[in-house]
Order: structure tokens, then sequence, then C-alpha cells
């Protein structure tokens, strides 16, 4: 009589959680929307504009809302690595920036977020990163959405296996960069002018003196640019990761229920728990079953 009483809890218990995540996701979805179809120039002269706080709200608000949803489930570990990928977001792609690269390096944090805590985490990293960023640095903050999306996709991909070897993350780089680039393309034009670093605006040049329109000429540049900067930047994270001790990364529930490193997230034995999570029960001396969806704010 007491299985199906608890079997009828659960939904109850993660319906809340759940509700976060989808009001985190659509607010940074909407403020995106509302970037492509008001176009609000005055976004680039900084956080004095309506446009900006708008802007500012609902990507640090949809951030905030995710991190709201998981926040139950996750570990210290997460807890830690969290602030620690905005921090790196932030130092790497202002440096990046200010030395006018064609490529970005603003989301090895976001990435390695992801890929070790899981794509809601990435997600929320993402897109608080980049609203952070946009207080001092105002070209930052519309590409919160984008930023966001490489979270998720991120941590996708290395669910379903895109780091158990080396070779396949830059695989992944490209097609998540190029989705990125895709996003990105339409912030950039309508609120910038498509103007950029020295390096992305030269490439932009080369476009469009063989004819191509702005929109088309800032598509293609963020397809080239994000997607060689999305391989360099799983790469960098793949190296990371390996990099780490075993007992580091099996602090991590995401990484170690759906085996992110291969090998390298299971017992040390390799044995595989019951419930098909790929870790052994004794690799954390606790049951396997709860970390199921721990970090991934996803079922």
């Amino acid at each position: 009589m007491s299985s199906p009483l608890i079997l009828a809890s659960e939904p109850a218990t993660e319906r809340p959680r759940r509700l976060l995540i989808a009001l985190g996701a659509a607010l940074i979805a909407a403020t995106y929307v509302f970037l492509v179809v008001v176009q609000p120039a005055e976004i680039a002269g900084g956080m004095g504009s309506a446009a900006s706080l708008v802007s500012l709200f609902g990507f640090l608000g949809g951030g905030a809302l995710l991190v709201g949803g998981i926040l139950p489930m996750l570990t210290t570990s997460s807890l830690v690595i969290m602030p620690l990928g905005i921090a790196l977001n932030i130092a790497i792609g202002q440096i990046a920036g200010s030395l006018g690269m064609q490529i970005y390096l603003d989301a090895i944090g976001t990435v390695l977020v992801a890929v070790l805590a899981g794509p809601a985490a990435g997600a929320a990293t993402g897109a608080i990163s980049n609203a952070i960023w946009g207080l001092f640095n105002p070209f930052a903050l519309p590409f919160a959405a984008g930023a966001a999306l490489i979270g998720l996709l991120a941590g996708l991909a290395a669910r379903y296996g895109a780091f158990r070897r080396v070779y396949l993350a830059p695989v992944a780089g490209l097609v998540v960069g190029a989705v990125g680039g895709l996003v990105a393309a339409p912030v950039a034009v309508f609120m910038f002018g498509a103007a950029g670093t020295f390096g992305t605006n030269a490439i932009i040049a080369v476009f469009r003196s063989m004819g191509d329109k702005l929109l088309v000429a800032a598509t293609k540049q963020g397809l080239l640019s994000d997607s060689v900067d999305k391989i360099v930047v799983f790469v960098i994270v793949a190296l990371i990761v390996y990099a780490l001790p075993q007992r580091a990364v099996r602090q991590f529930p995401f990484a170690r229920t759906y085996r992110v490193l291969g090998s390298r997230t299971g017992t040390a034995s390799g044995t595989m728990s019951v419930s098909g999570a790929g870790v052994g029960a004794g690799s954390t001396g606790a049951s396997t079953t709860p970390a199921r969806g721990n970090d991934t704010g996803v079922p």
C-alpha cells in the first residue's frame, strides 16, 4: 500500500523545481526575443537605458530562476564551481576582447560547469556571467541568451558522451559553436551594427567586400568565429577535466551518473550500479539512485 504513495509523491516534489527551471528558460528566451524585435541600439551606451535594465532583469532573473530550480540538488562542489566558471568567463573574455582576437574564449567557465554539473547549471552560469559582465561592458549583456544556450548544449553534449573521448570534444564544439553563431548574429547586427573586436570586424569586412549584406556577413562571421572558438573552448575544457583527479570528478553527481568521462567517472573496478547509472556503489559510499539527475536540472 505504501509503494504507490511514494511513487505519487516523487512528481510532487519535482514539480516546483521543474517549474522554476522552465520559468528561467522562458524568461531568458523572452528577453532575447525582446532584443531582436525591439532592436534597442541605445543598449550600447551602458546601463542607463530602459532596454539595458530590462535585459539585465531578464537575463539575471532567468539565471537566478535556473539556479533556484537546481539548488536543492546541487552539491558543495557544484556550488563552488559555478562562481568560478563565471569569473573565468568574464576574466578570459575581457582579455580576449581587449587583444582584438578573432575568437572570444568567454565560455570556458560555462562549458566547464556544464560538463561537470549539467545543462541547467551550465545555462545559468552562461546567463549570469554575461549579465554581470554587462554591468561594465555593455557589449556582453545582449549575448547572455546565447551564452545560456551554449551552457545548455554543452551539458547535453557531455551527457551523451561528447567528452568520453578527447577527440569527440572538438566535434561537439563545432556543432555548438555553429548554433551559437546563428543565435548571436541578429543581436550583433541589430544592436551594435555588427561591431565587435578588431579581428571579428576584419572578417565581416571581408564578407562585405564580397557583396554580402551586413546581416549575412555577420552571420557568416558568427558561424566561422563561434565554431572555431567553441572547438578551442571544448578542447581546453576536455583537457582540464581529464587533468582533474578522478576523486575530484566524482564529487559531481552529474558527471558520475552519466559517466561524462567514461571509465574515469566509474568505479575503480569498472562495475555498474543496478540502476544503470554507470556508477559503482562503492565510488561514493552512498546509494547512486538519488544522484540521477541531481545536477542536471533536466529529466
